[in-house]
């Protein structure tokens, strides 16, 4: 697929994912063993697709360290630094000038899926659209730009976070543009697709096509949904060329330890030189490289930063731990609690229901 490129938009700042994106950008968290973009860089490669460009802003240099020029990947990959905040529209814009073929594949960087890139290129094919949308149903599309089709799957019109939906289909972050389409994006100013490229485009007569598809969707902007994308790779719920080793209830990852009767489960990762003691208890959840999980602690759908220590005892349930924190004995952190890079809760703290 030599005239079909690639960009992904990675420039987001990944607040609500904080304080985990405080030293890392978002797409490059740990994620089932490699980097979140990994798996998507991966399956564009699976698709045939080998020139990605990337458009970048905080902390941009971590893309390119990381990765290189793509060549592990198989892929030839270039990066676009925003130097001021430029929207999802002007984001794709920013990049016009590396783009080398005919048809533009556009993802959002912070959504994991099961989609078969080949058939929605065939579809965008097929059907001579000058854009098409990879939609999928939700149960609630409040929350998502709800994109209602005629009966041919023309898009009709595109409905950005609508407090009453006309139907269940919503933008699903893929797209694939008509390489004018691109060019035709107001340059140097911030663009939404969303409010003005798609509306737009549909306001004038273009062929907007939707691609309606039912495969595994997440966009994994929480820290509740990251850890839900990360387990289900681990067990095998969607595609994963990236994923080291075999489906399975957990990964132990290089230099790791888990005690024999620790009991680790439900797509938990256990990070490089992270390590689970004795009789402890781990379940759906992340340990970034060097954390450690005490004796009898329970951990449950949480993640748990670099270097991050959970003392012998500790029970954590949907916890974000920030890198370095300690969580000493007897601490009890539950519904969504977040704490702080380098933070120490000592053995009398008990709380609940708030930040750290």
């Amino acid at each position: 697929m030599s005239d079909v490129d690639a960009v992904v938009l990675v420039g987001g700042l990944g607040t609500r994912l904080r304080p985990l994106t405080l030293s890392a950008p978002k797409p490059m968290l740990p994620t089932a063993g490699v980097p979140f973009l990994t798996h998507l860089l991966s399956r564009i490669r699976d698709a045939g697709v080998t020139h990605v460009v990337l458009g970048t802003s905080y902390r941009a240099e971590v893309f390119a360290e990381h990765f290189g020029d793509g060549a592990a990947l198989g892929l030839e990959l270039e990066y676009v630094v925003e130097t001021e905040p430029l929207g999802t529209g002007g984001g794709i814009r920013n990049v016009a000038d590396r783009l080398r073929g005919d048809t533009v594949m556009v993802f959002n960087g912070d959504v994991l899926s099961g989609l078969d890139l080949r058939e929605l290129l065939g579809h965008h094919e097929r059907t001579a659209a000058d854009l098409t949308l990879y939609l999928t149903p939700v149960e609630d599309p409040r929350a998502f730009g709800c994109v209602p089709t005629d009966a041919d799957g023309r898009v009709t019109a595109f409905l950005e976070k609508d407090p009453n939906p006309v139907t269940d289909q919503i933008n699903a972050g893929t797209y694939v543009f008509r390489r004018e389409l691109v060019d035709s994006i107001p340059a140097g100013r911030p663009v939404s697709v969303e409010r003005e490229t798609f509306p737009g485009l549909i306001e004038a007569g273009a062929l907007v096509m939707g691609y309606l598809e039912t495969a595994y969707w997440l966009d994994v902007g929480t820290p509740q949904a990251f850890v839900r994308g990360s387990c289900d790779l681990v067990l095998g719920r969607l595609p994963r060329p990236a994923v080291p080793g075999e489906p399975g209830p957990a990964l132990t990852l290089a230099d790791a330890t888990v005690a024999g009767d620790a009991d680790v489960s439900g797509g938990t990762v256990v990070g490089v030189g992270a390590s689970v003691g004795a009789g402890a208890t781990v379940f759906g959840s992340v340990l970034f490289d060097g954390a450690a999980v005490g004796e009898g602690a329970e951990v449950h759908d949480s993640i748990l930063g670099r270097g991050a220590i959970v003392a012998p005892g500790a029970v954590l349930h949907d916890a974000v731990i920030g890198d370095e924190a300690y969580i000493g004995s007897g601490n009890e952190l539950a519904r969504g609690i977040r704490v702080w890079p380098g933070t120490r809760l000592e053995p009398t703290s008990v709380r609940f229901s708030s930040d750290a």
